[in-house]
């Protein structure tokens, strides 16, 4: 097993919408940036919805999200881990992030998205009564191939219409 820190969050206090995953995957921790495996669609969604697609720098992309009001981070700040996916999470050896202290400080979301039902099973485990719009979306993960990125991108749309 690995021991696994995540990144800080990339956002600012205009955010009105979050989304959050569960923890980067190995090639995202060693690029040291969010989604980083090419075969994740999560960038080629905030492309078609946001115009901060994989024809853009990393930090134009993290820069044109901010724009849109949109946050960026993941639930779990440290784990346990062999691999990439979520289900090789140790739910014993997770640490959880900590929001109290990140919705102080960005009091205009109203919304959060999830990206995988690991994040949203993790964080409404740890926040069963937080207040905010919680919606899980199917993961962008090369590992959910069983959707295709139409139907994704479809139900990604939602993040788009919340801002």
């Amino acid at each position: 097993m690995n021991d696994i820190t995540g990144f800080r969050a990339e956002s600012d206090t205009t955010a009105r919408v979050l989304i959050l995953g569960s923890m980067p995957g190995q090639r995202s921790l060693n690029e040291n940036r969010y989604y980083a495996h090419p075969r994740n669609t999560f960038w080629k969604i905030m492309g078609e919805l946001f115009d901060a697609g994989p024809e853009h720098t990393y930090l134009e992309r993290l820069a044109q999200l901010r724009k849109q009001r949109i946050a960026l981070w993941d639930v779990l700040q440290q784990c346990e881990r062999q691999g990439s996916l979520d289900s090789a999470i140790r739910p014993d050896a997770a640490v959880v992030n900590d929001f109290a202290n990140f919705f102080k400080r960005h009091n205009k979301i109203h919304s959060i998205f999830f990206n995988g039902k690991k994040a949203y099973e993790i964080y409404t485990k740890h926040y069963p009564d937080d207040p905010h719009r919680l919606i899980p979306l199917p993961s962008t993960s090369p590992a959910n191939a069983a959707i295709s990125f139409a139907e994704k991108l479809e139900c990604w749309s939602v993040v788009r219409d919340s801002i």
